[in-house]
């Protein structure tokens, strides 16, 4: 009985076999159907009562369709389907570079998909991917997987919930709950497309990525594992320690530190409390700077009144004095504009240093304070945990305080200082050449007179922005004139200048540069000129 199911098992293989090599093809487009070849079998069972349709095959069980040898312990082979279910040590091998295993193989030969069931492994040159359940089409020679899958090369593992692998293109696509794993980060995304051969991880939703230094976010952009580039798209952010930037892209080169990023871009500082924004910047871990261009503008919210300011360029650094010290340099060059409730300024270029929260204003600086109006060849301002502390102008000083469309109280000086109590001006310091043009008022707010005096120093006290009592040596020389017998002359000191109309209206106002008069420029003096900023990012500061 044995040998006659033989016999008839092998007379309907030679059936299959013949229509396949003459089969006629009505649509020259379409493609001869290919059958599944038993190759192999050591005992061959056939059971009508069981099952009519299937042969039963046992024992060193192999098959080939086209290109691909399968082999397993044993076989249901379904022959007038062209279909086979395999039982046990299940192996696929197409050439030398592509295996499938599994304890399961249901292969439809019509359709030519393979669902590879339990302990699989599908192995294509130096990639593994590894799950319970696996569909792998070979006419797209692409793998699906489900219910969780992890692939792996030489340095990476790839994990999902589900996902697909493309023989061809070495491409994975993964996704819910996807994990990359690399020796330097570790990436968690909703959606995450691979590249075995080019490492290239293409990110398709929500992603962060970690390593020991800084964490990124994207929802959209591609990091190569093997050059350490990432290209972020979307808003992406990178955080650094106690900073984060986020941009509409961003080049990041992560292996040596440092980022390009472009498009509404901010920069956020939280341990000094500063922001940097604008079109451009160039990000540098390694000395800690920020290089922004392009509606540049610095948000310094440490005090209570926060301060916007904008000029062509704002280069931020970091510095290490020793290992428990660190200060930051904010530099802002050409036509600066600052704007706050209780202060405003403009000048060419400006530095603040974090050390002793002073910001020193170069060439043409101007700065307003409520209605006071203050300027030099130099103003330094030194801030307190709340707002402006203290002002020293340095060289051909003016002090300006309107009283009404034409009167001013005036003091001009070599030097001065200004000391102010809750963001208010409270006291001033003139030293050197002291030149006063001083209204009085008496109790019902009528002027007594214009006073001008002459001076080696003086102290003025003011009161709700207003000068209320000015203090000068004995040996100064003043005259008080009644209103009606002011000269002309004398209503202005020689330097007087009112630049309202450069002034800065609110934060939004500080992009527009108006500048001042070619007739109202200060005398050419020799000046301190500004520390330009370098962009050697591998020489550190000390």
């Amino acid at each position: 009985m044995r040998r006659l199911l033989l016999v008839l098992f092998a007379v309907s293989l030679a059936s299959v076999a013949k229509p396949q090599d003459s089969v006629q093809v009505n649509n020259s487009s379409e493609k001869p159907k290919s059958y599944i070849h038993m190759l192999h079998t050591d005992i061959t069972r056939f059971d009508k009562a069981i099952n009519p349709d299937a042969w039963i095959l046992v024992g060193n069980v192999r098959f080939r369709r086209d290109s691909m040898y399968m082999y397993c312990d044993s076989a249901h082979y379904f022959q007038k389907q062209n279909s086979f279910q395999a039982f046990g040590n299940v192996r696929m091998e197409q050439g030398d570079t592509l295996f499938l295993y599994g304890d399961y193989l249901d292969y439809d030969g019509d359709v030519n998909i393979a669902r590879v069931r339990n302990r699989v492994r599908l192995v294509d040159k130096n990639s593994v991917l590894t799950t319970d359940s696996l569909d792998f089409d070979r006419n797209e020679n692409l793998g699906y997987f489900f219910e969780n899958g992890t692939l792996t090369d030489r340095e990476s593992t790839l994990r999902s919930y589900y996902g697909e692998y493309d023989v061809d293109t070495k491409e994975a696509l993964f996704h819910f709950d996807v994990v990359l794993e690399h020796p330097d980060f570790k990436m968690f995304s909703d959606t995450l497309r691979y590249n075995t051969e080019s490492k290239m991880a293409t990110i398709l939703g929500p992603t962060r990525m970690y390593n020991d230094d800084s964490e990124v976010y994207s929802e959209r952009g591609r990091y190569n594992t093997a050059s350490k580039h990432a290209f972020l798209l979307d808003r992406s952010v990178i955080y650094n320690d106690d900073k984060d930037v986020t941009a509409d892209s961003i080049f990041y080169d992560m292996d040596k530190g440092y980022s390009e990023v472009f498009g509404n871009i901010v920069y956020n500082d939280t341990v000094n409390r500063n922001m940097l924004s604008g079109e451009y910047a160039f990000l540098d871990e390694v000395v800690d700077s920020a290089y922004v261009t392009g509606h540049a503008v610095v948000t310094d919210y440490s005090q209570r009144d926060s301060l916007f300011m904008h000029a062509d360029t704002i280069w931020a650094v970091s510095y290490n004095v020793d290992t428990d010290s660190l200060y930051r340099k904010i530099k802002a060059y050409h036509k600066v504009s600052a704007w706050s409730k209780s202060m405003q300024a403009v000048c060419d270029s400006l530095v603040f240093d974090s050390r002793d929260s002073c910001m020193t204003m170069y060439r043409d600086p101007i700065l307003w304070n409520e209605g006071v109006q203050l300027l030099g060849e130099l103003v330094k301002v030194y801030m307190d945990t709340a707002t402006i502390d203290w002002v020293h102008v340095i060289n051909q000083t003016l002090y300006v305080e309107p009283l009404d469309s034409s009167n001013y109280n005036q003091i001009k000086g070599k030097e001065m200082k200004f000391f102010f109590n809750e963001g208010k001006l409270r006291e001033m310091q003139v030293i050197g050449s002291v030149d006063i043009v001083f209204y009085p008022i008496d109790s019902d707010s009528t002027y007594i007179g214009m006073n001008t005096t002459t001076a080696g120093t003086a102290i003025a006290y003011v009161e709700s922005g207003q000068v209320e009592k000015v203090v000068v040596p004995k040996e100064s020389k003043g005259v008080l004139y009644p209103m009606s017998q002011r000269p002309d002359d004398k209503k202005f000191l020689d330097t007087f200048a009112w630049f309202d109309y450069v002034r800065p209206q609110s934060k939004e106002d500080i992009f527009i540069w108006r500048g001042k008069g070619s007739d109202k420029v200060l005398k050419t003096i020799r000046r301190e000129n500004i520390p330009l900023p370098t962009l050697d990012r591998f020489k550190k500061k000390k």
